[in-house]
């Protein structure tokens, strides 16, 4: 496969969070292009549990970011239910209240949890890793 092929197609992250400034800081920490070994993303933002559930019965997504703090559903129950729930679920990232939660994320299935506030650095290295397991590998 070329591996330029695969930089082409966007890698489509889901954001999830009641509150448009979370979803913000993680839209802008991530950026377009976080690492220059992936391909661009594209953001798909939802602010409700329904939204989250539909769009993943949709198919496509590729990463979910969860705030573990939304309400009324936080992001680690959604989290649970997702990976119970759909056969090769995408990685999950949740958004923790406190570095301490970290227990919860685990609890959640989550594959990794990032505290608010929100380290940039620290969130992009996250979603890096996870997303380079979703890309074929290369020969």
């Amino acid at each position: 496969m070329d591996s330029n092929a695969s930089k082409t197609t966007p890698l489509k992250v889901l954001v999830y969070s009641d509150d448009v400034n979370t979803r913000q800081q993680v839209i802008l920490a991530l950026g377009r292009r976080p690492h220059p070994d992936l391909p661009e993303l594209e953001y798909v933002e939802v602010a409700t549990e329904p939204v989250v559930i539909a769009t993943m019965d949709a198919g496509g997504i590729d990463l979910l970011v969860l705030d573990g703090e939304a309400v009324p559903a936080g992001g680690m129950g959604i989290a649970k239910q997702l990976k119970d729930e759909i056969y090769d679920c995408p990685p999950v990232l949740v958004l923790t209240g406190r570095p301490q939660d970290a227990w919860l994320a685990t609890w959640s299935r989550a594959e990794a949890a990032v505290p608010h506030p929100l380290d940039p650095i620290q969130l992009a290295e996250s979603a890096v890793a996870l997303l380079r397991s979703r890309l074929p590998a290369t020969a």
